[in-house]
């Protein structure tokens, strides 16, 4: 399993303000993504709100807008699953490059939440759905809180 080796995270959420922004494709899986990442910042005590946007290409400018508007951190959440044309390489690329230039732009953190897949099994196995091995939504919230104190003690 592809999380072997996680770190145990100690997340205090409190004081923080967070956006979760996520796709609406493939809604089982999303919206069990968001589950994990909304029961993860309830008990760290952070204050968080959810912005749907139409797919995963989306979530940078979103994302971006978040952070700008005053939000610590934001949880990015979407499912890419593979096809039989290239747009799955340009929308994964898109959304990893983009989440990636808001962090770097904004110094602020981007929990990356985003499936890039084979196929619907590998993303059921990963969102957190009773009988999965993992949960990506709770793992990107852990992450943008976790960064966001770290970010707070050098600062």
């Amino acid at each position: 399993m592809s999380g072997a080796g996680s770190p145990e995270l100690d997340v205090d959420g409190r004081g923080l303000s967070v956006v979760i922004v996520a796709g609406s494709w493939h809604d089982q899986i999303t919206d069990a993504l968001i589950a994990g990442a909304t029961r993860t910042l309830e008990a760290s005590g952070a204050s968080f709100s959810l912005v749907r946007v139409p797919g995963s290409f989306e979530l940078p400018v979103v994302s971006k807008a978040a952070l700008e508007a005053g939000a610590d951190a934001v949880v990015a959440l979407g499912v890419i699953i593979r096809g039989g044309t290239p747009h799955f390489e340009y929308v994964s690329a898109a959304a990893t490059d983009g989440l990636t230039r808001v962090a770097l732009d904004t110094g602020k953190p981007v929990g990356f939440g985003v499936l890039t897949l084979d196929d619907e099994q590998q993303g059921i196995d990963r969102a957190g759905l009773p009988g999965s091995k993992e949960d990506k939504g709770r793992e990107a919230a852990e992450a943008a809180i976790a960064t966001a104190r770290a970010l707070r003690s050098v600062g």
